[in-house]
């Protein structure tokens, strides 16, 4: 576990590390200073967002004597950040909604891709520099059923896990672009469906019950930079320790967005998320990895 946690912890680093090289290449004295001067941004409300749809194809016909199955893959995502600023008063909202289906040529059912609906909410007031007294609330579900790899058990759906975490701490903020949350305090419930645990435990959650407290440690990092230029990246680290219970077993969730720019509405995209969580899996612990590439079809507002 610990060799988990420091391999995603050093890539996050090289990220960081990388970027600053990146920006002194890429951008002028003016825009990063601009960008990291949080104090010298005008009050109010700053709202941008994207509309992001991939799409994936590959067909084969029955000539074809190297094999293969016709497919196609679809993914829908949203990203919507909503930052205010007033004073010494920051809040900071992030929304992420991302779908996505497969279908196989000759398959019962589509596959899933993608299935998330996440809010991050963050208020910060200055207490020194770069530095302000903050609380937190994150709050993570899904949309859709989701099966065993056989697909033939149902083991999720709707609000079935929920996630919801909330926690006083400190922030570290030198931009919208990269800011470091500290909470040391932090409570967590976890929301299963009841048909999920009348067998056993389901997602940490114990047998007959719907909800888990936990009492914890939360870390929460992003990154946002431009590599080159039409080549941004956005990384989001959160890293959890329940008190409660096995305080070593850290729970782990990275993602990682690449976009390289075609041109104003097509991108290709990149998606990675590397997820460790004992609670999902008590018998087997193992990192989850979800990886999509495709070319985007993308709306900016």
């Amino acid at each position: 576990m610990k060799k988990i946690i420091f391999t995603i912890a050093f890539l996050f680093s090289v990220c960081f590390l990388f970027a600053q090289n990146a920006e002194k290449e890429n951008l002028n004295q003016n825009e990063v200073a601009a960008a990291r001067k949080t104090d010298n941004l005008p009050d109010g409300w700053k709202k941008s967002g994207k509309v992001t749809f991939l799409f994936n194809q590959s067909a084969f016909n029955n000539a074809w004597m190297a094999g293969g199955t016709s497919s196609m893959a679809g993914n829908f995502g949203l990203n919507y950040d909503f930052n205010y600023k007033k004073g010494n008063n920051v809040w900071d909202n992030k929304f992420i909604a991302a779908y996505g289906l497969t279908k196989l040529k000759g398959a019962e059912r589509n596959t899933k891709t993608d299935d998330r609906l996440e809010l991050n909410s963050l208020f910060g007031k200055k207490a020194s520099g770069d530095w302000y007294y903050s609380a937190f609330l994150n709050f993570k579900t899904q949309m859709d059923s989701g099966f065993d790899p056989t697909g033939a058990t149902r083991i999720s759906h709707f609000f079935s896990p929920a996630y919801l975490q909330v926690g006083p701490g400190m922030l570290w903020k030198k931009s919208d672009n990269l800011k470091v949350n500290f909470a040391p305090a932090t409570s967590r419930l976890i929301i299963v469906d009841g048909q999920f645990t009348k067998l056993g435990t389901s997602f940490g959650v114990e047998q007959g019950k719907t909800i888990r407290y936990e009492f914890g440690a939360s870390v929460s990092g992003y990154y946002k930079l431009n590599l080159m230029e039409n080549v941004s990246m956005e990384n989001i680290l959160n890293l959890y320790s329940n008190y409660l219970d096995k305080p070593e077993n850290i729970d782990v969730d990275y993602q990682m967005n690449l976009v390289m720019k075609v041109n104003k509405f097509m991108s290709a995209n990149v998606s990675l998320q590397a997820i460790y969580d004992d609670n999902a899996n008590p018998v087997k612990s193992e990192i989850q990895i979800r990886e999509v590439f495709g070319l985007g079809i993308n709306y900016t507002f």
